[in-house]
């Protein structure tokens, strides 16, 4: 039977109102890194030497002095949280605290090109992202499968992305982001995944950003990147790597290997099944060194701590707006042996994301 108010202590019931007032009020945290951003405050800190007082943030911001109070109370939104960092606590008439950078924040700077993490989280925190959970609870009472996303905008994700141009943008330069800030690591950290491979296609590979690290970290791998014929018209040039138009689901073109970075949770089980069975076809047995890469996430797999484990939820729930799926290990499991596969291994390595290994 429930607990009741009382059979509870007070010092019970007090850590439970402290619970929900803070899983409430979690956002506030997320609008205060949103508007951190929009500030350019870590660009702002980092030019400065990394350390700044409020008053210079303030001035080279161009924040009005009457706001410093408010600034002061976003900061220590901020420090409390863990996103920024004070050097030297205010501590007499004339002192001001210090505020810097810590690893995540350093990730916002925008010099740092390789791990500029700033376009996806402002994908994450725009406003057309945000508005379709407010209307969760009547789409969940709505028989209709329109998703989250459609309901509130009348369009889904690509339809707007096609529609708008400043949208498609700010989704391609998210998906940039999160390539080039991943491929250096999944290099480092699980590099054997592309050893012995000769050819390798990374099947809707986009403008080629993680298939010309593969190619530049293994010069012996021919390197071709299939996309639709539109995305491809507009790739770069590159001695590296070649481009091929057309659709996965339809066709790819024969391989030693494929590649497939955060593609599969766009799509539901009987398309997934559809594409890994064009993916079987397109590589030769096992035993011929043929297999699929896969960069996704596993839920439940990765660093077993509680950060960890909210994040990859509330991704799966962020995607659920736009009809995607993170799917737990049964779940991969299920459409991989349904479209032919033998045998796969999950490498956890990329934090919320793993390295999926899959055989014929």
């Amino acid at each position: 039977m429930a607990p009741t108010q009382g059979k509870q202590s007070s010092q019970d019931l007090l850590e439970a109102q402290v619970d929900l007032w803070h899983h409430s009020l979690g956002f506030v945290k997320s609008m205060a890194l949103k508007c951190a951003m929009e500030l350019q405050i870590p660009n702002t800190i980092q030019h400065h030497g990394g350390a700044m007082t409020l008053s210079e943030l303030a001035t080279k911001t161009g924040i009005h002095p009457s706001k410093l109070p408010p600034l002061r109370r976003l900061m220590r939104v901020l420090t409390v949280s863990g996103i920024f960092v004070v050097h030297d606590s205010a501590s007499g008439d004339n002192k001001e605290a210090v505020y810097g950078l810590t690893p995540s924040t350093c990730l916002l700077v925008s010099d740092e090109v390789k791990s500029n993490l700033f376009p996806i989280l402002s994908l994450f925190l725009d406003s057309t992202a945000i508005t379709p959970f407010f209307g969760m609870h009547s789409w969940f009472l709505d028989e209709h499968s329109t998703s989250l996303f459609k309901k509130a905008h009348g369009l889904n994700v690509w339809e707007m992305a096609d529609q708008n141009n400043a949208c498609n943008e700010q989704i391609n330069n998210a998906m940039v982001s999160d390539s080039n800030f991943f491929i250096n690591i999944l290099l480092r950290e699980c590099g054997d995944v592309f050893l012995g491979i000769n050819s390798l296609i990374d099947v809707a590979g986009g403008h080629g950003g993680a298939a010309r690290a593969i190619a530049m970290s293994f010069p012996q791998m021919k390197c071709t990147v299939l996309d639709l014929p539109h995305v491809v018209a507009g790739a770069p040039s590159d001695a590296h790597v070649s481009f091929i138009s057309g659709d996965m689901f339809k066709y790819i073109p024969p391989a030693d290997a494929l590649f497939l970075k955060c593609i599969f949770h766009d799509w539901c089980d009987e398309d997934c099944v559809k594409l890994l069975k064009n993916c079987k076809e397109a590589i030769p047995p096992r035993d011929a060194g043929g297999k699929v890469i896969i960069v996704d996430m596993v839920v439940g797999s990765g660093p077993d701590d509680i950060v960890t484990r909210e994040t990859q939820v509330f991704y799966d729930l962020f995607i659920m707006g736009a009809e995607g799926i993170e799917r737990e290990e049964f779940e991969w499991k299920k459409i991989f042996m349904e479209a032919g596969f033998s045998n796969y291994k999950i490498l956890s390595v990329l934090g919320v994301r793993s390295v999926i290994e899959l055989y014929p």
